[in-house]
């Protein structure tokens, strides 16, 4: 059976499900998942010791990785059906909104970079929802009825996907027409990265982010969704990055790295604070 078909299972069991029993049931699914695949818990153990500069991690935090990204899902499929203006009011809060109010107010869009961290799904479901205009910058899946599947939720509430196989032309255009383009900034799917120290450890990070904000001049906005207590959600926005002005700049290469470092820096800050909820099953670290 396709994965598109288990997608549509589980969204069709979830949405039939009370919330606390389908997280009750990804929570096992995810357990059976971190006993049965030796390869997903040692890189999620191997990336644990690099982000908190340790030999021994206790194995409760290897499985609540496992343990999130299960409720990541389950928020996934029924994303349509639960966000609104009432669940942002009761479960969602937001600290630097004023920071996406200042960048739409400049008119020359915005960069959005966060990571796999917490809900980043959820995330640009609530912001859209709280009208910003959101462009989210998506891995394209080989099989068109699972992107069908993923966009549609995606773009319940506004926002506008684009793939990464035509991101460059899309999201040049979408920032001169003052939107938000969000990016996923702590792993590089394309082999076209910058070569950083991330934790200590040789990786490549997208340098997408860094290279809009040069060719248009848009802001840098980290941003990052995180699950707190009873299922709550908390949206933190940071100060935005400006690149620095045509005139007073160096080589192309030495400004994204500047930008690279400066939102790298912040990635890296959220998730030592949410080690569990940073849901990487692969090793970031370059041998």
């Amino acid at each position: 059976m396709g994965n598109y078909y288990l997608y549509r299972i589980a969204e069709f069991i979830t949405g039939y499900l009370p919330l606390s029993l389908s997280y009750a049931v990804a929570v096992f699914l995810a357990d059976c998942q971190y006993f049965l695949s030796k390869n997903d818990r040692k890189a999620v153990e191997d990336n644990l010791k690099n982000i908190l500069k340790t030999d021994q991690v206790p194995s409760y935090m290897v499985r609540d990785v496992f343990r999130y990204f299960g409720k990541h899902l389950v928020d996934f499929f029924t994303i349509t059906k639960r966000v609104n203006k009432d669940f942002i009011k009761s479960s969602v809060q937001i600290s630097g909104v004023e920071q996406l109010n200042e960048v739409i107010h400049k008119g020359k869009g915005g960069i959005l970079v966060s990571a796999h961290l917490g809900n980043w799904e959820m995330g640009g479901a609530v912001l859209s929802l709280l009208g910003y205009p959101m462009s989210v910058v998506a891995l394209a899946h080989k099989d068109d009825r699972v992107n069908v599947f993923f966009n549609k939720k995606r773009e319940f509430f506004g926002a506008v996907v684009i793939q990464t196989n035509v991101a460059i032309r899309r999201c040049l255009g979408h920032l001169k027409r003052n939107r938000i383009v969000a990016i996923l900034a702590d792993r590089d799917f394309g082999h076209h990265g910058l070569y950083r120290s991330f934790f200590g450890k040789k990786s490549v990070i997208p340098k997408g982010a860094a290279l809009f904000a040069l060719k248009t001049g848009a802001p840098i906005i980290p941003a990052f969704f995180l699950r707190t207590d009873n299922n709550h959600f908390q949206i933190i926005i940071k100060d935005p990055i400006y690149p620095p002005p045509e005139a007073q700049r160096g080589t192309d290469e030495v400004e994204v790295e500047n930008l690279v470092s400066k939102y790298l820096y912040l990635i890296e800050e959220q998730i030592q604070q949410n080690p569990s909820q940073w849901l990487m099953f692969y090793p970031f670290e370059v041998k």
